[in-house]
């Protein structure tokens, strides 16, 4: 047998992988924490994820995924439309709030209207979207959307996932040098 042939042999043959070991694993990469929120009968909706990314440039394009379980996403998906509202360090708690399931996820919470829909007001930043495709993947739906607007504000830290936990990104030294040196 060659050895294309064995590796492709191998292949055929995936190693079954243990749930609770995948989600060990994946939380070592860090991701940003984002609430994308719409607006449907006239009620802001939103929800909390973290998995949430660049896709293209040119067209820009975003794709964010969401659980099969959601009873979100469907509103979302329904409108159509959705601002994404990248959380701040000190935005734990509001992750949190719109992670739970049957909460008001507004109740207490400052946001003001963008063209897409609710944008919560002290975020790092904001981007409208305009869903484009969905892509189902296992027990998520991998959503695809066009940026339609963005904004950011001037300062902030973000609020990072990792290995289960909240915290923030703190900038090496390296890269303080770098900037203080430019």
């Amino acid at each position: 047998m060659s050895p294309q042939s064995e590796r492709a042999s191998n292949l055929s043959l995936p190693k079954a992988i243990d749930p609770s070991e995948f989600r060990n694993v994946l939380g070592h990469l860090p991701t940003g924490v984002v609430v994308l929120a719409t607006t449907t009968s006239g009620q802001p909706v939103g929800m909390a994820a973290n998995s949430i990314t660049s896709v293209s440039l040119d067209p820009p394009l975003i794709s964010v995924c969401a659980a099969h379980t959601s009873s979100t996403w469907p509103l979302v998906r329904a409108e159509r439309r959705f601002c994404v509202s990248v959380l701040a360090s000190h935005h734990e708690q509001i992750s949190r709030q719109f992670s739970r399931s049957g909460a008001d996820r507004f109740g207490g919470i400052g946001w003001h209207h963008r063209d897409t829909g609710p944008a919560l007001d002290d975020a790092i930043a904001w981007i409208d979207c305009e869903l484009v495709a969905e892509h189902d993947a296992g027990d998520h739906t991998i959503a695809v959307a066009r940026v339609l607007d963005l904004a950011s504000a001037q300062n902030g830290r973000a609020l990072v996932f990792f290995r289960g936990q909240y915290g923030q990104f703190v900038p090496s030294t390296l890269d303080q040098t770098r900037r203080e040196n430019a």
